[in-house]
């Protein structure tokens, strides 16, 4: 406990020292948020100034929920833009997102100073899984993927019940980056606050990628985002619908504004219980998955922890290389969630060889196979791509 109590007294003394001069290099994503977009934007914004800040995960998350839930039970009337923006379906309240988030942060320095006077207690530790990912723009012209990795999905949101959760994702963005942009910021936000979360995950993420999609694209028809596409260039026009650039730049995705119904924004989404002998989960984008077969990856992933030695930091690295060396141009995002201790995994691998193939999980209708080739045949997950 003393141990605990320590590197938190010195991550607040710290952010103490810095905070004055770091703050005021921060910038929010957007110029102006809704009411429902606000607490997506702070909590991005300020859980990556305090990784940034050498912030221990779990304090991290612990201090930006605390910090973003003062935030939003403030007044926030004198953050409001001063006119309505007009909207085809309602008028929508939205708040000057620099102001806001100076305030936020002002809320900061009064959380740090409250927890140097009477240090809080931690929630409880998750269980520690090891993370490796790696991403290459490649030859293309722009960087289109985003990812994120929320470790301590209950702490940074404060749900308190017996469920360790976890949250990691891949959004492979084409023809422009707002829309995978956007889904990285507030889905995680509208799954943490389904009704729904507990008791049916599967129905919360499937209707959290429906609320997501509606959210963004009710921002392509606000005045502050049309300004904002202009200024950079664009135009929007309104043919039945607001267009970028005669087209949103953004079978299933969120965006795709002019291809809807077509393109459906509801998630294709499974759950699976876990028996504890599942060794790692892998998501990854087109790019990865245009020149590799989900087959070969189990493979890859235990040859290179054998070859390095356990160096479990660097597998998503060699697994871009692979898909690279292959022929991929595209975009490329790799993100490997151990679910065993990669050593544990390097042990198995020494001491059994080999194991027979099996049938693994069915993916949209595919069953996955791992065979002896592999060394393990016990567990397979491959993309689920948002």
């Amino acid at each position: 406990m003393e141990h605990k109590d320590g590197a938190l007294r010195e991550c607040l003394l710290a952010l103490q020292r810095d905070l004055p001069a770091r703050g005021e290099q921060l910038r929010p994503q957007s110029r102006y948020v809704s009411q429902a977009e606000a607490e997506g934007e702070l909590t991005e914004v300020l859980l990556k100034f305090l990784r940034n800040s050498v912030t221990p995960l779990h304090i991290a998350a612990f201090l930006t929920q605390t910090v973003v839930h003062q935030t939003l039970q403030g007044d926030l009337s004198s953050f409001a833009k001063n006119e309505t923006q007009e909207s085809t379906e309602e008028n929508v309240e939205l708040l000057c997102s620099e102001s806001l988030f100076h305030y936020c942060l002002q809320c900061l320095q009064e959380v740090v100073l409250q927890w140097l006077e009477q240090l809080p207690p931690l929630p409880p530790f998750p269980r520690e899984i090891c993370v490796s990912v790696h991403a290459i723009r490649n030859t293309r012209r722009k960087m289109e993927d985003r990812h994120v990795i929320l470790q301590d999905f209950n702490t940074l949101f404060g749900i308190k019940d017996s469920i360790p959760r976890s949250y990691f994702a891949v959004f492979d963005g084409h023809g422009g980056v707002d829309a995978a942009n956007y889904a990285s910021t507030y889905l995680h936000v509208n799954v943490a606050r389904h009704e729904r979360l507990e008791q049916d995950p599967a129905q919360a993420l499937r209707e959290s990628f429906q609320r997501t999609d509606s959210m963004f694209l009710k921002k392509a028809k606000r005045e502050d985002e049309r300004e904002r596409i202009e200024s950079l260039g664009g135009c929007v026009a309104f043919m039945g619908c607001w267009r970028v650039n005669g087209t949103l730049a953004v079978s299933r995705a969120i965006g795709d504004i002019d291809q809807k119904p077509f393109v459906s924004g509801e998630g294709d989404v499974t759950s699976h219980i876990l028996s504890g002998k599942e060794d790692f989960l892998v998501l990854a984008c087109d790019g990865f998955y245009d020149t590799v077969s989900p087959p070969e990856v189990p493979g890859l992933v235990l040859d290179y922890l054998q070859e390095s030695g356990g160096n479990w930091q660097h597998v998503a690295e060699r697994l871009v290389t692979v898909a690279k060396e292959g022929g991929s141009s595209d975009n490329i995002t790799v993100l490997v969630v151990f679910l065993q201790h990669p050593q544990k995994l390097l042990d198995d691998i020494q001491a059994q060889g080999s194991v027979e193939g099996q049938p693994l999980f069915d993916f949209g209708g595919e069953i996955v196979e791992v065979t002896s080739e592999t060394m393990k045949g016990e567990f397979l997950s491959h993309l689920g791509k948002a």
